[in-house]
């Protein structure tokens, strides 16, 4: 049987869960159509050694130095000859039915480019991670369910787009979009990535049955400086590259005042030099946003009321209430 599924993990020194990952896709049903693997983005805690010696099946990209998620992705997806390329994160555990559940999806519709899994919490299998992604009127990036009982989210439903920590993506997708966008180095490159897809028509399907245990940012933590850095510079990007024209006039101020509002909560926080730089950062490259967004707004092929209907209202106090609960 020919390999349809090449599963891509990205890891940095995360030696002490990505064994349980491995692992866990070793479990899965659709084992003899799937590839595994593993690129390094210049670990020093043992990791690769590790891989080779348990894990001899997987294929080990070993890059000098931390390239980030985006280009580390990408250099794998460039060497794919699946028909289908899966991303998980390194500190994620897939159910064992995991593929099979993600992969039936795409059959069933041929008119998704993706899919998005339902990611638990490892800690508590009770809890949502979240359901896919969503994004809202205020331009910014959501987490479908987070903190929401797990099975608040058991329906199959069209949605924004997919978590990169654990989704299902076509191939050719990739080869009509493009790949992730480098310059975000990590955070957001996935939002950016489902904004460009559904531009161009690729619908992405939530699908619940597909379950991965989550040990959520054990690399970078939550709100940490470089979760606050790259996370805000990244939002302005996605927003401005991707928005179309009319509806920029439609979410303009909603946007500035969820920036206002970021603002404050993160100068509370101590992270307001850092949030301040991260803005500034993000309007150092205007050029080459504006390249981009010419290109890439050029090549859409839905309407405006389509990316319309796909956005979420947005609800500045529920998600300032579900982050203070961290």
């Amino acid at each position: 049987m020919m390999l349809q599924i090449t599963v891509i993990i990205v890891n940095w020194n995360g030696k002490a869960y990505l064994m349980q990952c491995l692992d866990a896709l070793r479990r899965q049903t659709v084992q003899e159509v799937v590839a595994v693997m593993v690129v390094d983005n210049g670990s020093t805690d043992g990791s690769l050694d590790a891989v080779r010696q348990q894990f001899p099946e997987a294929t080990v990209i070993a890059l000098k130095k931390n390239l980030g998620f985006a280009a580390a992705s990408n250099v794998a997806i460039r060497s794919v000859q699946t028909d289908y390329i899966a991303l998980l994160n390194n500190d994620a555990i897939a159910h064992p039915l995991w593929l099979e559940n993600l992969v039936m999806a795409l059959e069933l519709y041929p008119q998704a480019g993706f899919a998005a899994s339902r990611m638990l919490y490892a800690h508590n299998h009770n809890i949502i991670d979240r359901a896919g992604d969503g994004y809202t009127t205020a331009g910014a990036g959501s987490l479908r369910g987070r903190g929401q009982p797990a099975n608040a989210y058991d329906r199959p439903e069209w949605i924004f787009g997919a978590c990169a920590g654990a989704a299902l993506y076509r191939t050719s997708m990739f080869l009509d979009i493009g790949l992730f966008d480098e310059d975000f180095f990590l955070l957001y490159e996935d939002v950016d990535l489902s904004f460009r897809a559904q531009l161009k028509g690729y619908k992405c399907c939530y699908v619940p049955e597909a379950v991965v245990y989550h040990m959520a940012s054990r690399s970078i933590g939550y709100d940490s400086p470089i979760s606050v850095y790259y996370g805000h510079r990244n939002l302005e990007w996605v927003y401005f590259q991707n928005m179309p024209f009319s509806l920029i006039v439609r979410t303009i101020v909603g946007h500035l005042a969820y920036n206002v509002a970021a603002f404050a909560y993160f100068a509370i926080k101590g992270y307001a030099e850092i949030y301040l730089r991260a803005k500034q950062d993000s309007f150092n490259l205007s050029k080459t946003v504006t390249d981009k967004r010419r290109k890439i707004q050029m090549d859409r092929r839905v309407k405006d009321s389509y990316i319309w209907n796909l956005l979420e209202k947005e609800h500045m106090f529920p998600r300032l209430t579900r982050r203070l609960k961290v």
